[in-house]
C-alpha cells in the first residue's frame, strides 16, 4: 500500500528575510483585537470613555499572556527543565487558557480600583469578547497541530462533514486525530451567541461573566477529557478539568452569594451598570 503523504500547513504567516511571523500569534493577537473592538462598542453604549477598554486591554494582553506561559511552563517543567531554550517559545503554542483568565482577573482587579469602576461591570462587558477570542485562538492550535484528542480513521473524521483542510491538518506523523481545537471552538462560539442574547436580558451585574465561566468551564471539562496533550496535576487529575470543576461552583456560588448579600441587585440594562 502506497504511504499517504499530507504536508501541514505552514506555520509562518509572513517571512521577511530572518524575521517570522507566525499564525500562532497572528490568529491570537486577531482574537483579542476582535474581542477589544466589541468591548469598546459596549462600552461605549454603558457610558465608559472610550479609552477604557484600550487601555485596560494594554495591561491584561501581556499580563495574561505571561502568566498563560508561566502556567504552561509549571505544569510541564520536566521537559522545559531540559530545554530552556524553549520557555520563551510562544510561537511554538503552549498558552494555557486558564492562565489567561487567571492574569486577565488579577489585571482587571487592579484596573477597576485605579479607574474606580466597577469589576463586575467591566467583566460582564468584556465576557462575550473573552469567549469570542477563544473561539478564534484555538484555531491557532489548529496551525500548530495541538490541542488534539486521541487517535481516529480519517473516515471517521469525514463523517463529521469536515472539510479536507481540517482533516488533513488533523494528520500528524502518520496518525489522524479528534480535532478538538474545533469542538472547543464551536463550543466557544455558541457561547458567545448565547453571552450576546443574555446581554439583552437584563440579568443582574456580574452574572453575565459569572455566566461566561460556568458554561465555558462546563463545556471545558468534556473536551478536555478527549484530549492527549492535557497539563496534568497528578498522574490521573487533569489540571483543565479540575479547574473547570472548581470555576462551576465557585460561579454558581459567587452569583447565589451576590444575590443574598444585595451585592448583585443592580441589573445589566439600569442605569447604574
Amino acid at each position: 500500500m502506497e504511504k499517504t503523504t499530507i504536508e501541514p500547513i505552514d506555520r509562518i504567516a509572513i517571512e521577511l528575510g530572518p524575521i517570522h511571523i507566525y499564525w500562532y500569534g497572528v490568529i491570537i493577537i486577531s482574537g483579542a483585537m476582535i474581542g477589544l473592538w466589541l468591548a469598546i462598542r459596549e462600552s461605549k453604549r454603558r457610558g465608559l470613555p472610550e479609552d477604557t477598554f484600550v487601555d485596560l486591554v494594554m495591561f491584561a494582553l501581556p499580563i495574561s499572556i505571561f502568566v498563560s506561559r508561566v502556567y504552561y511552563v509549571m505544569f510541564n517543567w520536566d521537559y522545559y527543565a531540559k530545554h530552556p531554550n524553549k520557555i520563551l517559545a510562544i510561537w511554538e503554542g503552549g498558552l494555557a487558557m486558564h492562565g489567561v483568565l487567571i492574569g486577565a482577573v488579577l489585571t482587571i482587579i487592579v484596573f477597576a480600583k485605579v479607574r474606580n469602576i466597577s469589576f463586575w461591570k467591566l467583566t460582564d462587558i468584556l465576557a462575550p469578547s473573552l469567549i469570542l477570542g477563544q473561539a478564534i485562538g484555538r484555531w491557532g492550535n489548529f496551525i500548530n497541530q495541538e490541542a488534539h484528542g486521541g487517535p481516529v480513521s480519517r473516515e471517521f473524521l469525514e463523517n463529521l462533514y469536515l472539510p479536507d483542510f481540517i482533516i488533513n491538518q488533523m494528520y500528524i506523523k502518520g496518525t489522524y486525530y479528534h480535532p478538538t481545537f474545533l469542538y472547543e471552538s464551536l463550543w466557544n462560539f455558541v457561547g458567545f451567541i448565547l453571552l450576546m442574547f443574555l446581554r439583552n436580558a437584563n440579568l443582574r451585574r456580574g452574572e453575565l461573566f459569572l455566566t461566561y465561566i460556568i458554561y465555558y468551564s462546563f463545556g471545558r471539562f468534556f473536551i478536555e477529557g478527549l484530549r492527549t496533550d492535557s497539563l496534568m496535576l497528578t498522574e490521573n487529575l487533569r489540571m483543565a478539568q479540575v479547574i473547570s470543576v472548581l470555576l462551576i461552583f465557585a460561579g454558581m456560588i459567587i452569583m447565589w452569594y451576590r444575590r443574598k448579600k444585595g451585592y448583585a441587585n443592580i441589573r445589566y440594562l439600569d442605569n447604574g451598570m
